[in-house]
């Protein structure tokens, strides 16, 4: 820096002195490079009100710290502010002139201490690092009020680092919730292309993925970009299909696009902010309100500071020269000559606007911060570096607010949600619809206050930003090959499933989707009910069938005295009708909702039921053998004689019994929802226990069965007129077909058929024995009553 020093534009001489670097001016003009003579000084113009007002707020809180007698009590804090222009190779400069002395003549030699012991600034990211990788050899703390680039927070890069804004990491996340919260899954960006920009967005970017946001485009620009460069960006983001835009961009370039969005009448946009332009009240004019309004964006709270704006209308007159657009000097050609009397009270600009402290405040907290270090450094009567005691600062401003750092050197990350809405004068306001504090649990970080926003256009309606819409209920989202997730395309659900967003779920084993595949609904429970015309038949018919058997009984009993009745065994006959309702009612078990008592009822009911019956046919049938194979008299009464038959008709039901009883303690049947038959469907039904069980009952009555059909077979062509053998034979030919049929039928059938196939067996085989055994001997009964006599039931066989 020998041979061009810089100075400070702004100074005043202390005990202490508290560097400054801002961006007084936003335009750097860049010298041509001859390559032969010395380059020209850079130049800065285009005066940054709203940056002088932060250069005002710290001189003000350096004399009202200067004022205190409790704060640094006799000590003095001097100040140096250098412009820094916003740009890298200004900044560097700045830092070299706060570390070197005032002296304005050379030869002489530097000092080994440096003339600051703390340095406020910069405003932007990319000036703060370079400021750092200089300062950062000396320890000297650089506390920045805008600078908030993520990569700042490394401890390990920039020890000597502290901010008073917090970290675009917490911002970018805020960011992606808010862009989440309102159901914009595709937008596009644009950011600065400088650290600030390039890491909050990347940061953003992240967050968004993880949030199912999905990024169309993402462009990069720079104040310094050929205006051509602009132009393609502001084309880009006419062209995307994107109605929200997040723009992380700093105020400078934040201008230029602007400038050309205006010249491409670009409207319509949402747009979302970053903290760096978000409330910059230059920006809300009427000049740019038509492509603005509706704005949304974070920033962090705004405060008063008492006396601030008093302290701004007193500022040098040189600065009015900017501010009324007039000279002291003679005028220039286009400019007036200013008279003194220009108030700077008349004017509504960003400097002399204090409505929106929250930048400002930041530098405010970072000059109180110095000096709180600075006066613990002296309390404890010990000199140490002041970043260690910058570390430890905790203290309260008079407006309530609470200053400290934590290990990274930042502030706690809160922030207010801010809305550009418009007043009834029809100016611009920032209104506060919501906030977001990063110290809080995940999902409960951002909260709405309830305040109506006003969106894009000044249009009351939310505007809708996504790649595809969202799918119909009963669809789920099928990714595009080559797209974002976010661009997908809608399949619909297979059966059994319902639409969660973007997936299709499985519902549970019970339930099955409704036709629109919306929500689960239970399953329907298929079991045969006396309600459905199938159960009402087969209830009718198991009706009828004991009906028809009573009735028979009551004929037989009305003619039981008669030859025909007297001759067919009239107590088994009775006990063979008892056991033919049991086996009719049976069927009843069978029908209506299965339960523990049901299930084990029917199977037992009709195990027992039909050994009993095929018990009293063998026992006829056995007597009617022995009663015609008789050799003599005196043999037929002992072999059958009614005690024998009774005992063999209880013998062989007893042992039916046992069989049922071992069945039902070891494995008894229970009901069972069988989901795997049909998926859309619960079929109720009576689970066997123990299959053995089923079978060995089954092959029981099967048994007794098979030896009545082979007994009355061979008594078939004994002779008699009325031969009961041959109608017990052909009812045991019926009995033995219907359930041979039944067990492929039965092991096939599906669901409720099952039930209905055994129930049709059952009622098949009774009434076959029914109209097989007693049709004939009813027919005689009521029909031929000359045939029911002693002489023709002999025939012409009576002499044997």
């Amino acid at each position: 820096m020998l041979g061009s020093p810089d100075f400070p534009l702004l100074s005043k001489e202390g005990d202490i002195t508290i560097g400054g670097a801002f961006s007084i001016h936003s335009q750097i003009s860049k010298p041509p490079l001859s390559f032969i003579d010395t380059p020209d000084r850079l130049k800065c113009t285009r005066i940054n009100f709203r940056e002088f007002r932060f250069v005002q707020t710290m001189i003000f809180a350096i004399e009202e710290i200067n004022n205190s007698s409790s704060l640094l009590p006799n000590i003095s804090i001097g100040y140096k502010v250098f412009d820094s222009c916003g740009s890298t190779l200004p900044s560097t400069r700045a830092m070299m002139g706060l570390l070197d002395g005032q002296e304005r003549t050379l030869g002489k030699t530097c000092s080994s201490q440096s003339s600051v012991h703390a340095i406020i600034g910069a405003s932007e990211s990319s000036s703060t690092i370079v400021m750092l990788q200089i300062s950062g050899i000396f320890q000297i703390p650089v506390i920045s009020h805008f600078a908030t680039c993520a990569c700042l927070s490394n401890r390990k890069a920039y020890p000597s680092f502290f901010r008073t804004i917090p970290s675009d990491y917490y911002q970018s996340r805020a960011l992606a919730k808010l862009v989440k919260h309102f159901g914009w899954t595709w937008v596009g960006a644009v950011r600065s292309d400088n650290d600030y920009g390039n890491n909050g967005l990347a940061t953003f970017i992240t967050a968004a993925s993880q949030e199912g946001v999905c990024i169309e485009y993402s462009e990069a620009i720079s104040r310094t970009d050929p205006s051509e460069q602009i132009a393609r960006v502001v084309r880009v983001i006419q062209s995307g299909s994107a109605r929200v835009l997040v723009a992380f961009l700093a105020q400078s370039e934040m201008d230029v696009l602007l400038e050309e969005s205006l010249k491409q009448n670009l409207t319509g946009l949402q747009w979302v902010g970053s903290e760096s332009w978000i409330t910059a009240g230059h920006l809300a004019t009427k000049r740019y309100s038509g492509i603005l309004t509706g704005s949304l964006g974070f920033t962090i709270r705004k405060t008063k500071i008492t006396g601030l704006r008093e302290f701004l209308l007193q500022v040098n007159p040189k600065f009015w020269e900017a501010t009324f657009g007039c000279s002291f000097k003679n005028s220039l050609r286009g400019q007036t000559q200013c008279s003194g009397s220009e108030q700077l009270r008349d004017i509504s600009n960003p400097f002399t606007d204090v409505s929106e402290l929250r930048i400002s405040n930041n530098v405010y907290k970072a000059v109180y911060a110095v000096a709180h270090a600075l006066h613990s450094i002296l309390k404890c009567g010990q000199s140490g570096e002041i970043v260690k005691h910058l570390q430890d600062v905790n203290f309260t401003l008079q407006s309530g607010e609470r200053v400290y750092f934590d290990g990274n050197g930042d502030p706690a990350a809160t922030y207010e949600l801010v809305n550009w809405q418009r007043n009834q004068a029809r100016d611009i306001v920032f209104v506060t619809v919501g906030s977001y504090d990063a110290s809080l649990p995940n999902g409960k970080q951002f909260t709405m206050n309830g305040i109506n926003i006003t969106w894009a256009a000044e249009s009351q309606k939310r505007p809708q930003s996504v790649c595809s819409e969202s799918c119909q209920p009963g669809f789920r989202q099928a990714v595009i090959k080559g797209k974002p997730i976010c661009c997908f395309s809608c399949v619909t659900c297979a059966a059994g499933e319902i639409s969660n967003s973007s997936k299709c779920s499985r519902c549970p084993l019970e339930y099955w989707s409704n036709e629109d595949h919306s929500q689960c609904v239970p399953k329907v429970i298929e079991f045969l009910s006396y309600g459905e015309t199938m159960g009402a038949l087969l209830t009718a018919f198991s009706l009828f069938g004991a009906s028809l058997t009573l009735v028979v009984s009551c004929v037989f009993f009305w003619f039981r005295h008669t030859p025909l009745v007297k001759a067919s065994n009239s107590e088994l006959s009775f006990l063979l009708l008892f056991s033919l309702t049991l086996c009719f009612l049976c069927s009843l078990t069978f029908i209506g909702r299965p339960s523990d008592w049901s299930c084990m009822l029917r199977h037992t009911a009709f195990g027992i039921a039909f050994a009993l019956c095929m018990s009293c046919i063998l026992a006829k049938t056995i007597a009617v053998v022995m009663a015609f194979k008789a050799k003599r008299p005196a043999n037929t009464v002992p072999q059958c004689s009614a005690p024998l038959q009774r005992t063999s008709v209880l013998s062989c039901t007893l042992l039916q019994i046992l069989i049922c009883v071992v069945w039902l303690t070891l494995a008894p049947p229970f009901p069972y929802k069988n989901t795997a038959h049909a998926t859309e469907r619960i079929i109720l039904e009576c689970d066997l226990g123990s299959p053995i069980g089923f079978w060995v009952v089954l092959a029981y009555i099967g048994l007794l069965s098979v030896l009545c059909f082979i007994l009355a077979f061979l008594a078939r062509k004994l002779p008699d007129n009325f031969n009961e053998a041959k109608y017990i034979t052909f009812s045991m030919l019926i009995f033995c077909a219907v359930w041979v049929t039944f067990i492929p039928a039965y092991v096939s059938s599906p669901g409720k058929f099952t039930v209905a196939v055994e129930i049709f067996a059952i009622l098949a085989s009774s009434f076959g024995l029914l109209f097989c055994i007693f049709a004939p001997k009813c027919y005689i009964l009521l029909l031929k009553p000359e045939k029911n006599t002693k002489k023709h039931m002999m025939g012409r066989n009576q002499s044997k």
